[in-house]
């Protein structure tokens, strides 16, 4: 599979965050569910966007019957690691220390997440000393 692009530009996004939930989905679909109130004038938009996720590998499509039906081709939370891989790697020399500590600080992370976190770093700890 080739290298997927760092980001999408918001539109995109909206997009794939769609699929993320109501995946398969037609074009009419995703345009219905993206933009409710704007009918059939976003189908071109609709349709350039879901071209230019799948030329990035973000998207696939699968025909049946006759209209096709499109997926993501990754996970939420794949993308969503891939994102703060790539801003600790440019921000941080790649630790996520900063990142995490800065969160902690601004109690911007919840107890519970807290503890999501504490569980997994022991869980870790067996295989990683």
């Amino acid at each position: 599979m080739k290298e997927k692009p760092t980001t999408l530009a918001n539109a995109e996004l909206t997009i794939l965050e769609y699929l993320w939930k109501s995946a398969p989905s037609t074009a009419r679909e995703i345009r219905e569910g993206v933009y409710p109130d704007q009918g059939a004038a976003q189908n071109g938009t609709v349709q350039r966007l879901l071209q230019r996720l799948e030329t990035k590998g973000f998207v696939t499509r699968k025909r049946v019957s006759n209209v096709y039906n499109f997926n993501p081709s990754l996970t939420r939370e794949t993308y969503l690691g891939n994102q703060l891989e790539n801003l600790a790697s440019t921000l941080t020399e790649g630790s996520f220390a900063p990142l995490i500590t800065h969160l902690v600080e601004k109690n911007k992370i919840s107890s519970d997440d807290i503890k999501r976190i504490r569980e997994i770093l022991d869980q870790d700890q067996g295989g990683n000393n």
